[in-house]
């Protein structure tokens, strides 16, 4: 993009330097003074006809001849290429790049998505279906001119193993990030570079060969997904428990069942129910939810959880009901 921009700087370059050209010429041939010299540049350039300022010399009638001819070359020459830069769509272009930017700009707490093909392209449309605000880097022209025409898409053209391109995507303020690109060795430096720019980012990892994913969570990734290995299992599943998979793909929003679990982070509560147990909250009675996990603030994962498991800071609650009644739910204990 930075590319297209400069393009159209060059004709106005040359056009400056046709009026420095100009300038020069009548103060060395004419001996003109500065604001004399001007004044015949831009009436010759334009060729407007006003008086001469004094009586040219035969030099400098000559020199005055070869810089009209100049100025036809080149703002014919600059002509084309505004037209050229309209026309071919660099204008729409950078007006979108400049409103895509600007957006971005104002984001906190979004996820960016590094790779929009098979597998990135899965991942953004659920994030978008759950209300997460998303940024896509993406460096095939194919696919940026996709999201140029959805024109809802905010996206950053480039390679995501840059620091640049990152920090143009907001790394510094984003939450998390995945990085779906095809090859294992980018993500790595993808990884590398986002946690550089953002010690605290949640990093999710895609992974095609067994042994990059030690080599990923050495490099700060929390999470790995082989979508290889995991398609396969879940081929396999749907013949040895069909019904056990198909109930937790409902639970998981893979199906237009309206019922799913959502996690509540403690801390989002008010400070009055801070210490309180589970059966205090009475979250069945209350909403017809249930809370069916605990993550305790060690990160320990507790199934099922007793009515005295007491809620702490830094743990979370994992409830699972309808969207209206965990909205119900979110909105009563939140206010």
């Amino acid at each position: 993009m930075r590319k297209r921009t400069q393009s159209i700087y060059f004709p106005f370059l040359v056009i400056g330097l046709l009026l420095l050209i100009g300038v020069s010429g009548f103060m060395l041939v004419e001996k003109y003074d500065f604001w004399e010299a001007i004044y015949m540049t831009v009436i010759t350039v334009t060729t407007v006809g006003f008086n001469e300022v004094k009586p040219l010399s035969f030099e400098g009638r000559i020199f005055t001849v070869f810089l009209i001819l100049g100025s036809f070359g080149t703002f014919a020459y600059t002509i084309t290429e505004l037209t050229k830069y309209v026309i071919d769509g660099e204008f729409r272009r950078l007006l979108l790049h400049f409103r895509v930017d600007r957006s971005i700009g104002k984001l906190k707490n979004h996820t960016i998505l590094c790779g929009y093909g098979r597998n990135g392209k899965q991942a953004y449309q659920t994030l978008v279906e759950n209300g997460v605000k998303c940024v896509v880097v993406e460096k095939e022209k194919s696919i940026i001119s996709e999201f140029m025409e959805a024109d809802n898409i905010l996206y950053v053209e480039g390679d995501a193993t840059h620091d640049e391109v990152l920090i143009r995507a907001g790394i510094k303020e984003a939450r998390a990030l995945i990085t779906a690109l095809p090859a294992d060795a980018d993500n790595l430096f993808v990884v590398l570079t986002a946690r550089v720019n953002n010690a605290k980012i949640k990093i999710i990892s895609r992974a095609s060969e067994d042994n990059s994913d030690t080599k990923l969570r050495h490099a700060g990734v929390d999470n790995v997904i082989m979508p290889d290995k995991v398609g396969g299992a879940h081929m396999a599943q749907l013949v040895v428990k069909p019904d056990v998979v198909e109930f937790i793909d409902m639970l998981t929003g893979q199906s237009a069942v309206d019922t799913h679990i959502e996690e509540i982070q403690c801390d989002m509560l008010p400070k009055t129910h801070i210490g309180q147990t589970i059966k205090e909250l009475n979250v069945r009675k209350n909403w017809g939810a249930n809370i069916v996990g605990f993550k305790t603030a060690d990160g320990e994962y507790v199934f099922n959880p007793t009515p005295n498991t007491r809620l702490l800071a830094g743990s979370k609650l994992f409830v699972l009901g309808t969207s209206k009644q965990i909205t119900d739910m979110k909105n009563d204990i939140t206010n």
